[in-house]
């Protein structure tokens, strides 16, 4: 069952991010078989703006949750505070799974 974790960092935290990016990567790569898609959030002119996106297949909310404080951005205090919400999967990919 699909979901979305929205991540907000903390405002002034770019330096705590840019330090624990490598740790945080490692994670990402550890669990690669649950994400559908990953990755952080611009701005326009493609600077940091501060957060990130998952989509994640797990079978719970609370799956998702564990997910999320596992992840080492978690662990050292960079969000400001993070959304879940359940994901209908229409289209991944061109690919239609409705």
């Amino acid at each position: 069952m699909p979901f979305i974790i929205e991540t907000f960092d903390k405002p002034g935290t770019l330096d705590v991010r840019k330090a624990n990016r490598d740790k945080h990567l490692v994670y990402l790569d550890q669990i690669k078989d649950k994400l559908l898609a990953c990755g952080a959030k611009l701005n326009d002119d493609g600077t940091d703006a501060g957060g990130g996106l998952y989509v994640v297949d797990v079978d719970t909310r609370e799956a998702a949750q564990a997910l999320i404080e596992a992840d080492p951005f978690h662990a050292v205090g960079l969000f400001d505070r993070v959304e879940i919400k359940r994901w209908r999967k229409a289209y991944i990919g061109g690919k239609s799974f409705l």
